[in-house]
């Protein structure tokens, strides 16, 4: 079994390190586990547990939806939590709408559901995971912090190709490792 996902790969360019860096200097006393700047990506697919029999067939869908796409980027824009202020789980870099992105994800989606993978039914809502919240004192500073970058543009992702990705759990942090790339 590998633990799997398929996603964007996203080079963390001055502003967004700055950005992050600022989050975690000024969240630097809460629990929050953070992303290494070398490990930023945009999820399509967490695919969990999967065994290695299906990594074949996963590879080839992959190869066709995404043989032909076309090149295309996207601009990482604003700050914000998911759960909620109250009960914040996850601190993101979001992603400006863009009808290639989508277009891609459903593309990928659909090319899951017809090779057998379970698909999440939730809407697709890119972004950027920067911090995984463990636990917070001061959530007012956090509302702050995410309200001062809610507008700004921290850099344009260019896209070229798609990457299937095992997630090793390590003790110092997963440690994502490229079974397959599949340009566009």
């Amino acid at each position: 079994m590998k633990r799997i996902f398929i996603a964007l790969k996203t080079e963390a360019g001055p502003e967004l390190q700055r950005t992050m860096a600022t989050f975690r200097s000024l969240l630097g006393t809460e629990k929050i586990k953070w992303t290494d700047t070398g490990n930023i990506h945009l999820t399509f697919a967490f695919l969990g547990d999967t065994e290695e029999k299906k990594l074949r067939p996963l590879a080839i869908m992959l190869e066709k939806q995404c043989r032909g796409f076309g090149e295309f980027s996207f601009q990482l824009k604003g700050t914000g939590v998911f759960k909620s202020f109250r009960d914040p789980r996850v601190i993101w870099i979001g992603v400006e709408p863009s009808d290639k992105l989508i277009k891609l994800n459903e593309q990928i989606v659909t090319g899951l559901k017809e090779t057998g993978f379970p698909v999440e039914e939730r809407q697709f809502r890119p972004h950027i995971t920067i911090g995984r919240i463990k636990s917070l004192k001061d959530a007012e500073n956090l509302k702050m912090l995410t309200g001062r970058y809610e507008n700004m543009v921290m850099q344009t992702v260019g896209v070229s190709e798609v990457i299937l990705y095992e997630s090793i759990l390590m003790p110092t942090g997963p440690l994502y490792k490229p079974l397959g790339i599949f340009g566009l």
